[in-house]
């Protein structure tokens, strides 16, 4: 049985222009687990950390923002099956995602990677890792 990582994951929004949602992400690093792929940003809850502390201090390690609020959007549990072959085995997460819509500094990716905001139908033309398309279903029925 594989470890569960446990992640916090922001879903950080504004409103554009024309006030539709828009959403930030990040590319991950090639070399990354998931390596080229489009994600909200966020990272692994530490030991004796609570969920909001480790998002609030995830977001202002790898984008620069202060996180003032947060809501919780879903809890999804995801497993990454190995490829055949791969001595490292799968790889389960467990992602606690909260949507940022409050929030002080401008987004900027802080590790290199790529960076966008981008529109909910934009969103779904993007390569994410599997468990991130739950997010996505979940976005999409809140704006219906």
């Amino acid at each position: 049985m594989s470890k569960v990582v446990h992640v916090a994951v922001g879903v950080i929004t504004r409103a554009s222009e024309d006030e539709s949602c828009q959403y930030f992400l990040t590319k991950r690093l090639e070399k990354a687990h998931q390596g080229g792929k489009w994600e909200f940003p966020g990272g692994k809850v530490e030991n004796n950390e609570t969920v909001a502390q480790a998002l609030a201090r995830e977001l202002k390690e790898e984008v620069a923002i202060d996180v003032l609020s947060c809501q919780p959007l879903i809890k999804i549990e995801h497993t990454y099956r190995s490829k055949e072959g791969e001595d490292k085995g799968d790889k389960s997460v467990c992602l606690d995602v909260f949507i940022v819509d409050n929030f002080t500094g401008e987004p900027s990716a802080q590790e290199g990677q790529g960076q966008g905001w981008y529109s909910l139908n934009e969103l779904e033309k993007l390569d994410f890792p599997e468990a991130n398309k739950t997010i996505i279903d979940k976005l999409v029925e809140r704006s219906l």
